[in-house]
C-alpha cells in the first residue's frame, strides 16, 4: 500500500517514519510571498523542490525525526540600479530536525547548528519551502552589468544648462553688500 502525503497537511513524524519523498514544482504551491517579489504580474517563476524524511537512532539518545529540502528557483526581480527585470537563480540544501513541542524547538535552536521545528500532524510544507526560497533571493538584486547605461537626475541632459540659468542663491546677498559698501 503506498501511503500518499500531503504537503500541506504533513505528519512529519509518519512522513519520517515511511523515508518517503515529495517534489514539485511552480505549478504544485501558491507561491503569494514569492509573486510579491517578482519584477511584474506577468513574470514566471521557476521552483522545483525535493523533500525527503528520515528516523535518525543516535545511540543513548530518542530518535530523531528529519526532513531534508533541496530546491532550486529562477526568479525574475526587479534590478535595483537600473529597475529593469532581472533573473535571479539559485539552488540549496536544508535540514530540519523536529522535536516535540515549540518550546522545545525554541529552546534547541538557540544552541544548535541545525534548524529545529516542532513536530506536527499538519505541517504546512509549502509555507516552509516557500520562506526558504524567500530567505535565499538576494536582499539587492541588481545585473553584473546593466542592459542600458542608468541614468541618474544630476547627469540627464539640460541639467547643467538649469544650474547656469538658476539664480545663485547669494547673488542678493552680494548685492546687497555691494550697496552698503559703496
Amino acid at each position: 500500500m503506498k501511503n500518499e502525503f500531503d504537503a500541506r497537511r504533513l505528519d512529519v513524524k509518519s512522513f519520517a517514519a515511511a523515508h518517503a519523498v515529495l517534489q514539485g514544482d511552480t505549478a504544485s504551491g501558491p507561491w503569494g510571498r514569492i509573486l510579491d517579489q517578482a519584477h511584474s504580474d506577468q513574470s514566471v517563476l521557476d521552483v522545483r523542490w525535493e523533500v525527503s524524511g528520515e528516523l535518525k537512532s543516535p545511540v543513548g539518545r530518542p530518535e530523531q525525526v528529519w526532513i531534508h529540502l533541496s530546491a532550486a528557483a529562477r526568479l525574475p526581480v526587479t534590478c535595483q540600479r537600473c529597475l529593469g527585470e532581472v533573473v535571479t537563480e539559485f539552488q540549496f540544501e536544508r535540514s530540519f530536525r523536529f522535536v516535540a513541542d515549540e518550546e522545545t524547538a525554541a529552546a534547541l535552536d538557540v544552541d544548535s547548528e541545525e534548524d529545529v521545528l516542532a513536530l506536527s500532524r499538519t505541517f504546512d510544507l509549502m509555507e516552509l519551502i516557500e520562506d526558504e526560497i524567500l530567505m535565499e533571493m538576494p536582499l539587492v538584486p541588481r545585473h553584473e552589468q546593466c542592459p542600458e547605461p542608468v541614468r541618474f537626475s544630476v547627469a540627464d541632459e539640460g541639467f547643467e544648462e538649469a544650474m547656469e540659468a538658476a539664480p545663485h542663491p547669494f547673488d542678493a546677498l552680494a548685492a546687497l553688500r555691494k550697496g552698503s559698501a559703496g
